[in-house]
């Protein structure tokens, strides 16, 4: 059985949080709250892990699956709310939303475990912060992966409006190739122009 899956079973009910999104210089963070359907259908996630550790296609696979087999929350915060509250806020913004809409399917849930170090603020209801949690339970692991692919294909949507931009290849984060485009070109309005500054200076 995925080690993943055993911790959750030792959780009770809970749905798992996490996010995607905060280090970049450019699209909105998303966040996403999961829990499983049914204990029946742990034979399909033997493959789920933290997102940082699968490939592209890999997470794209699982996220059809997690999105079949789970209840699901999806949460964004924009780019205009990050740089009006900051990334952290604006971070527990887009978790309050994802459990706001995983809140709609009318789960049973006795409490919240959140990746990191951090308790969601505004979140009214029980929540545990669980370091490392996207390696540790397989809830906040289906989590992060959906959080990252939705950002993933909102940044795609974006290549498409900014195709000299290549957002598709870096996702909007400080990458060479995304850093020498903004010294060419400037910045867009998607860009966070608060984290620029050491780019592009004041």
């Amino acid at each position: 059985m995925n080690k993943l899956y055993s911790f959750d079973l030792a959780q009770g009910t809970f749905v798992g949080v996490d996010e995607a999104g905060r280090g970049p210089l450019a699209g909105p963070v998303v966040a996403a709250a999961v829990q499983l359907k049914d204990n029946k259908y742990y034979q399909f996630f033997d493959d789920i892990n933290d997102s940082k550790k699968l490939s592209e296609k890999k997470r794209e696979l699982l996220f059809d699956k997690i999105i079949t087999f789970c209840h699901v929350g999806i949460g964004i915060a924009t780019v205009e709310e990050i740089e009006k509250y900051n990334i952290l806020n604006a971070t527990f913004i887009a978790m309050n939303r994802a459990l706001d809409d995983i809140s709609e399917n009318n789960i049973i849930c006795d409490k919240v475990l959140v990746d990191g170090n951090r308790l969601i603020k505004e979140f009214s209801g029980k929540q545990e912060p669980l370091v490392k949690g996207d390696s540790k339970s397989l809830s906040i692991a289906a989590a992060s992966i959906i959080a990252k692919v939705s950002r993933d294909n909102i940044m795609k949507e974006f290549s498409k409006l900014y195709p000299e931009y290549f957002f598709e290849k870096h996702k909007g984060y400080g990458t060479k190739l995304h850093r020498n485009i903004l010294l060419e070109k400037g910045p867009l309005p998607i860009h966070r122009k608060s984290f620029l500054k050491k780019i592009l200076g004041d």
